[in-house]
């Protein structure tokens, strides 16, 4: 009985070692030993060789079939009701588009855009994970992709080994280090009375226990134009893919988290991180009272010395595709803006939390059994309400600057589509667009106009 118990106590010994000194005291200090670089440089290799072989194995093979174009299967066109309506009238002959003439015809224009929803709706692919090119040997994500050849029949089962039996036991065991020692250092350190090394320690312990996670992620995060950092007393605003965005940017700065009050484990953490530093957490019924939230975010800005506080406008996940509408209430509050693009590799693992399709302990499974999380973060300069500009028009702004950065397609839809249903006031908004083709600018833009011409 002593050999297997020895064995096991220099297995337990060796694990230890390599958390402590290849994993968690390197990402104490923010280092780094290159050994996750050396891992994506071979993974990246592995995938190219998988996608020659796919590529030629479809040669081999013509009843593999291909797999859908990522840009959608209708080719949608970029210009504005005006012109297209135009070319829809230019098309008949005598058609124009004089103002205040109405032609039948005109029905042609919108059924084509009702007819383009239906098939290949904008909203609902924000929702849906991205398409891949090319397989990337994960199970969930061969839907296109079938038997090739052994080798790759090979390398795949290889590849479920390493990510189930060897990374995810790793992972698994960095993700409880880390939240343990968040829970437990923001609880010690909230028992000091406020000071400036109060302050300092927070940071540290926010800094240490969010790089340990983002280890525990195998987690390549490149960082453009870290002058641009936002910085205290300003507000953050990324576009959001995952709840795992937060552990990507806290992972080079600290911020004060804004959120609403939960209970279980995530109760837990809340409250001990609140002990420690001024994070804005809100009461269910405070959610509701939106001067409330204002107010007290207003009240933090205000406040120099703090940190500077993250949200993300959206509102929800979208797919790491696009970006959409942002909620102008975190432009009302005042400060300086400091826009931030979040843009991950689809590659290594699909980052995009899907909230209707997987619980968040599903959805962090799947994250711990991918190959990789591989981010690219650009600060943007910071951005301040112009004169004359309202907060709509200013989220706007922001918003277009984070999708041009991060190659992300421009949406004015709005994330709350993803569970309700297109607002009244978006239809009419449509309607009064075309009413003022029809009867020009200076006329009436109700869409009852429209009406009371028949």
């Amino acid at each position: 009985m002593e050999d297997p118990r020895t064995t096991a106590l220099v297995l337990f010994q060796v694990w230890v070692s390599v958390l402590l000194g290849l994993v968690m005291l390197p990402a104490m200090f923010g280092l780094s030993l290159g050994v996750t670089g050396v891992y994506i440089q071979i993974l990246v290799r592995i995938l190219e060789w998988a996608t020659l072989r796919i590529q030629r194995g479809r040669k081999e093979m013509p009843g593999v079939s291909t797999p859908l174009p990522l840009n959608g299967i209708i080719q949608r066109e970029g210009g504005s009701m005006e012109q297209e309506m135009l070319e829809v009238r230019g098309s008949r002959p005598g058609g124009s588009l004089a103002e205040g003439e109405f032609a039948l015809g005109d029905v042609f224009y919108f059924h084509k855009k009702g007819m383009e929803s239906i098939v290949d709706d904008q909203v609902t692919q924000c929702f849906s994970s991205e398409e891949l090119a090319s397989w990337n040997l994960l199970t969930r994500t061969n839907q296109n992709f079938y038997y090739i050849s052994l080798r790759l029949t090979v390398v795949w089962g290889v590849g479920v080994f390493v990510r189930y039996c060897i990374l995810f036991p790793l992972r698994i065991t960095l993700a409880i280090i880390g939240l343990t020692w968040l829970v437990i250092g923001t609880t010690l350190v909230g028992f000091l009375p406020e000071s400036s090394t109060k302050q300092w320690l927070s940071e540290r312990v926010h800094l240490m226990c969010y790089r340990i996670c983002a280890r525990g992620l195998s987690a390549t995060v490149h960082y453009h134009n870290k002058e641009n950092r936002p910085k205290k007393g300003g507000i953050c605003v990324a576009n959001h893919t995952t709840p795992i965005d937060i552990v990507i940017l806290a992972n080079d700065g600290c911020y004060s988290m804004v959120g609403q009050v939960h209970g279980g484990l995530m109760g837990v953490i809340q409250r001990s991180m609140v002990r420690s530093c001024p994070h804005v957490w809100f009461e269910r019924t405070e959610m509701k009272d939106r001067n409330a939230v204002t107010n007290r975010l207003r009240d933090h800005v205000a406040c120099k010395n703090k940190l500077p506080i993250l949200i993300f406008p959206e509102g929800t996940c979208i797919n790491n595709t696009s970006v959409m509408m942002f909620k102008k209430g975190s432009f009302e509050i005042g400060g300086t803006i400091y826009p931030v693009a979040i843009k991950y590799d689809p590659r290594f693992g699909d980052a995009f939390w899907n909230s209707a399709k997987y619980n968040m302990v599903s959805y962090l499974l799947r994250m711990m059994t991918s190959w990789a999380i591989v981010v690219n973060v650009w600060y943007l300069p910071p951005m301040t309400k112009q004169v004359g500009e309202d907060a709509s028009q200013f989220a706007q702004r922001v918003k277009s600057a984070i999708a041009l950065q991060g190659g992300l397609i421009d949406l004015a839809w709005d994330g709350g589509l993803k569970r309700a249903r297109v607002k009244d006031s978006q239809k009419e908004e449509q309607q009064k667009m075309y009413s003022s083709i029809i009867v020009g600018p200076e006329g009436p833009s109700s869409p009852l106009h429209l009406h009371t011409q028949d």
